[in-house]
């Protein structure tokens, strides 16, 4: 079990699923591009098993990493729409 699963308790089931989606779909991504483990981790400059972390959807993966992996797919640009005030209905209503 990682160090960080304790501290991560709080987060709500979705957010955990909403990871668990995201590191899936980053695993499917690499080995849908024969891409081993070893090697798309020295190009993202982590550890194998920072990057299984991550593939596993550990919320106590660093943010930098998530995004090095999207920039490695060709997603970076995503995470700049992820919270676009434009979206925001819940900010939008208090307006």
């Amino acid at each position: 079990m990682s160090k960080s699963s304790a501290h991560h308790d709080w987060l709500p089931h979705q957010a955990v699923a909403a990871l668990a989606e995201l590191g899936q779909a980053l695993a499917l991504a690499r080995v849908r591009r024969r891409e081993p483990l070893r090697g798309w981790a020295t190009r993202m400059g982590i550890s194998v098993r920072t990057l299984q972390r991550m593939e596993a959807g550990d919320p106590g993966v660093g943010m930098g990493v998530y995004a090095a992996a999207l920039w490695l797919i060709g997603r970076a640009q995503a995470l700049g729409t992820l919270a676009d005030p434009a979206l925001d209905r819940g900010a939008q209503e208090v307006d």
